[in-house]
């Protein structure tokens, strides 16, 4: 099983990124040794700010198309969306953008687990709200959802794992819907 992942940030002490790498190491040692990742960072997919004349004028970029061709060679999808304003990070945004002109089903049908982690007590739900809406409408099958509020009480950075039975529960739990039925 191969399973793209990738945190929904371009910030480079992303505590998505930390929950990203926290959720892959459960998988693989409590759901499936074998699974491969491929971990991708948004910021080698910068491109310019999306625009219809860009679009005319330039095409659309490789970064693009690469990630695109990411999504459709993985069986699953990992994601842990950062929160910005209630919505998804303006890095994220551009880069789905872009895609949605290869193809609106830029999601390929591909199983997929969103996660958020916030310092705020809601956990990233508005972005999870978001992308759980939108999702069917990009061919999108999210299997399940967890997000982690309150994240530096719920995240022991000295050992690296979640400190709240109720997290690692949730999370174990999105986490084996992955393996069920790869695409």
């Amino acid at each position: 099983m191969k399973i793209l992942a990738f945190a929904a940030s371009n910030s480079r002490k992303s505590i998505n990124r930390t929950l990203l790498d926290h959720a892959i190491g459960r998988f693989k040692s409590e759901i499936d040794d074998r699974a491969e990742f491929e971990v991708l960072d948004l910021n080698d997919f910068e491109m310019p700010i999306y625009s219809v004349d860009r679009e005319q004028e330039s095409g659309i970029p490789a970064e693009a198309r690469t990630f695109f061709e990411k999504i459709g060679s993985a069986d699953a999808i990992l994601i842990s969306f950062a929160e910005h304003n209630g919505s998804v990070t303006a890095a994220w945004k551009n880069i789905f953008d872009w895609m949605s002109r290869i193809d609106m089903k830029l999601w390929q049908n591909k199983p997929m687990v969103i996660l958020a982690a916030s310092p705020g007590g809601r956990g990233g739900a508005g972005v999870l709200q978001s992308q759980i809406a939108s999702a069917p409408f990009f061919a999108g099958d999210i299997r399940a959802s967890h997000g982690v509020g309150s994240w530096y009480d719920a995240f022991d950075a000295e050992t690296g794992r979640l400190t709240r039975a109720e997290d690692i529960r949730k999370l174990g739990d999105a986490l084996a819907t992955l393996a069920l039925e790869p695409a």
